[in-house]
């Protein structure tokens, strides 16, 4: 097992070396430098991006496509060589691209993309340049109001022999009329900088978006309310617990010394012959813990390595992202084939396949409706199917073995049943209790603390991968809170388990994964709220983008916070009966 451990995290840390840090690029003088196209699309709506080509640009004719790495495909990258001559350190004053002549189809899409706020996209040295394709000129007369823009000044800052940033500003406006040619033209000017290849991302970075008072002040006041809920949770259920001892110590004393053949409880004590039943569908809740374990591990290792890898480079995240979520395929296999095997599961082959595909398979599907919804509007947003095949390949032939031997191991070095106590033949009948001791409100309850202590950074999250020119990089800052979402869920789910066990009830196991997995749910609610009050998104490919993708991102939240709880609640369980004297 410690030599697959260090297998595993060896492989990791080469695969992140290799995304996080890609081969230099350096440049002699007169060497070739390749302005890659991208994309455009309407900035109100950042997923619904085309083809730069898309427009009636001039296209050249052996337009080399860039193959990129599987995140890049999966971001939605397409780059196409734009075969304009640009040469290291090589000032050009005005030079053509092409000759544009307009009729009456060009003008019309020119014009439908300079109504709809048009931008493009282009990559030099893996570094973005934005622009606008036109706008709608003030001063024009009747049909004449719409300008593109023809020529494109490019000023470039290298340092010795390396790229360091790149700048696009655009001029010489020229009405859309019917019949007229435009020509394209494109100017470069190099200046020399000090500034040093490894901080050539910095220009990228807002730093008062993300380093300003109140997210500071969110952060804080986090960890201010983990301290507190710890220390509240600890007074009172220690306390609490201590005087259920003492109490039913002084009744054994009593019944010894009284000899009682019958003693009138209430509480937890009472269930101590039912809590450790095996829960409704074994097999669906083992798989889900074990993915949310998995999730777990995985969001810490991104996070670690895209903080200590400062991963810039277009589809890094993903790539680092796909490739751990392979490789971590043996921690979900492992808790969940040791949780299934503890309950005497039967069928451990079903609890396998369902850890191995539920996630995996949830996301496909979601990612199917996306996606044939992309390649109806024609947006390069479609993940090809050569990239579909690569993932399924990873995932037939990576990750399903590694759940699979995961599995083997879990049932062989954890499956023993160690209950504290007996599980009774006969299963006790439930009381019926007030309403707010009912599983589904301590479920949907549950989750609320949760979100309030992880509400600021969603806001953040949420513009950078929905807005333009935002790189989420404080992944210092997102290591916190995900430490904070942890211990608030552990200590919220343990308060809620123990007043259901207070109300003798037994069925624990669902309620304790449901009760931290509603944390999801009020993000699915904010991101509601987020799309209607801070974006300005329309149009069926957008909203089917955001809604879609986001629903993947609340089910591996909700799995995660869900599989926390559960084992956070079954440590505390097995900690009090063990503390008790069972019949």
């Amino acid at each position: 097992m410690f030599y697959f451990a260090f297998q595993l995290l060896t492989s990791f840390i080469i695969c992140s070396c290799f995304l996080a840090y890609p081969i230099l690029a350096k440049y002699q003088k007169n060497d070739s430098v390749t302005l890659w196209v991208n994309k455009v699309g309407p900035y109100v709506n950042p997923q619904e991006t085309y083809s730069y080509y898309s427009l009636p640009y001039c296209r050249p004719g052996d337009g080399y496509h860039k193959q990129g790495g599987l995140g890049e495909v999966l971001g939605g990258n397409a780059l196409i060589d734009s075969r304009i001559d640009i040469k290291f350190k090589r000032d050009v004053e005005k030079r053509s691209i092409c000759e544009l002549k307009l009729d009456a189809s060009k003008i019309a899409r020119f014009k439908y993309a300079i109504d709809n706020s048009y931008w493009f996209e282009f990559f030099m040295d893996d570094l973005p340049i934005w622009g606008f394709v036109g706008e709608v000129h003030p001063r024009g007369v009747g049909d004449n109001k719409h300008v593109v823009y023809t020529h494109k000044m490019i000023q470039i800052q290298y340092n010795r022999d390396q790229i360091i940033s790149v700048n696009l500003s655009q001029a010489i406006p020229k009405p859309l009329e019917e019949g007229r040619t435009l020509d394209m033209t494109y100017s470069l000017k190099w200046f020399p900088t000090n500034i040093s290849y490894e901080q050539r991302f910095n220009v990228y970075l807002n730093n008062y978006f993300f380093e300003n008072q109140i997210h500071w002040f969110s952060v804080i006041n986090s960890i201010m309310m983990v301290v507190f809920l710890v220390g509240l949770v600890s007074m009172i259920l220690m306390r609490t617990l201590r005087n259920d001892y003492a109490k039913y110590a002084r009744e054994i004393d009593d019944m010894e010394t009284l000899e009682r053949d019958v003693i009138e409880e209430s509480g937890w004590k009472l269930v101590h012959g039912d809590v450790f039943r095996p829960p409704q569908n074994l097999a669906l809740l083992s798989a889900v813990v074990g993915t949310g374990a998995q999730l777990a591990t995985l969001v810490l290792l991104v996070i670690l390595s895209a903080y200590f890898g400062k991963m810039y480079m277009r589809g890094a995240i993903i790539t680092t992202f796909i490739v751990c979520y392979a490789l971590t395929s043996f921690i979900s296999g492992y808790v969940s084939g040791g949780l299934y095997s503890r309950n005497a599961g039967e069928s451990w082959m079903k609890s396998m396949v369902l850890t191995a595909s539920l996630f995996p398979f949830l996301c496909f599907g979601i990612g199917f409706i996306i996606n044939t919804i992309a390649i109806y509007y024609g947006s390069i947003a479609a993940i090809p199917l050569g990239t579909i095949i690569v993932v399924f390949v990873i995932w037939a032939f990576i990750s399903f073995p590694l759940s699979l031997l995961g599995t083997v191991a879990g049932r062989n070095w954890s499956g023993t049943p160690d209950n504290p106590c007996r599980v009774k033949n006969i299963p006790r009948p439930i009381p019926e209790k007030k309403w707010y001791l009912r599983p589904s409100v301590i479920s949907l309850v549950g989750g609320l603390l949760p979100f309030a202590s992880i509400f600021i950074e969603m806001y953040y999250i949420f513009a950078s991968f929905w807005t333009y020119m935002v790189h989420y990089y404080v992944y210092g800052f997102l290591l916190l809170v995900f430490i904070v979402l942890i211990i608030v869920t552990v200590c919220v789910t343990i308060v809620g388990t123990y007043y259901l066990l207070n109300a003798e009830n037994y069925h624990w196991q669902w309620t304790s994964f449901f009760s931290a997995a509603s944390t999801a749910l009020y993000v699915y609610l904010y991101a509601i709220y987020y799309y209607h009050a801070k974006t300005s998104m329309s149009g069926l490919l957008q909203t089917s983008f955001y809604f879609g993708y986001t629903l993947m991102f609340c089910l591996g939240v909700g799995i995660l916070c869900g599989a926390v709880g559960y084992l956070g609640s079954n440590l505390f369980i097995r900690r009090i009966f063990g503390n008790i004297k069972c019949d």
